[in-house]
């Protein structure tokens, strides 16, 4: 019953997005578009309360609540993100705002950004983690609630992954810009500064 609330919340979640941008943009009624974008965050109430209410009528903690918490952290780490994104998009494709930002690809920029991207998925695993305690606490029971402790081990072996492989990666190994393609923008601005000063010489 849970997994299918998960699913249908993130279902909810897009459509409400792609409606309230599809009324902010090309159709033109701004409040209709912000009172739908504001009922986006209403759906994760929604999950939080139907997982609250299960488990304090007895039920036993399984896969379904803690992928229901991990799903609550991680949506309010990047919830926001993802609205902005989009909203650039539609703001770029039907008002003429300028072109999306896209993250850096190179170098200290990139290093910078993997690092808040970890930190952005820090705060999620922090919002997972409380809430899943907050479900031990509530249930009070050890034995209904090992689940919920092996999802707390699970986050955090994911996080602990995460930081080696990106952000700690990124920092010792850097990613260089592709040689061939500093080379050639060497050879653009030599061949510019050849031809201008050849063009001086000429009577």
């Amino acid at each position: 019953m849970l997994v299918a609330l998960i699913v249908a919340c993130e279902v909810a979640f897009w459509l409400l997005l792609a409606a309230g941008l599809l009324a902010r943009y090309p159709l033109r009624l701004p409040r209709v578009g912000a009172v739908l974008l504001l009922a986006v965050p209403a759906v994760d109430l929604v999950l939080l309360a139907a997982t609250t209410i299960d488990l304090r009528r007895g039920g036993t903690a399984t896969p379904a609540h803690g992928l229901a918490a991990a799903y609550l952290g991680f949506s309010v780490a990047f919830g926001h993100g993802l609205v902005r994104w989009a909203d650039q998009r539609f703001a770029h494709h039907f008002a003429g705002g300028p072109p999306p930002s896209r993250a850096p690809q190179y170098g200290m920029a990139r290093t910078r950004y993997e690092w808040r991207a970890w930190g952005r998925g820090m705060l999620g695993w922090a919002v997972a983690c409380a809430l899943l305690l907050s479900g031990i606490v509530v249930v009070g029971d050890a034995e209904r609630t090992q689940e919920l402790w092996a999802w707390i081990g699970r986050l955090s072996l994911a996080m602990a992954a995460w930081l080696v492989f990106w952000p700690l990666a990124y920092t010792v190994f850097p990613k260089r810009e592709p040689r061939g393609s500093a080379d050639d923008a060497a050879g653009r601005s030599g061949s510019r500064t050849a031809g201008t000063g050849h063009s001086r010489r000429l009577p």
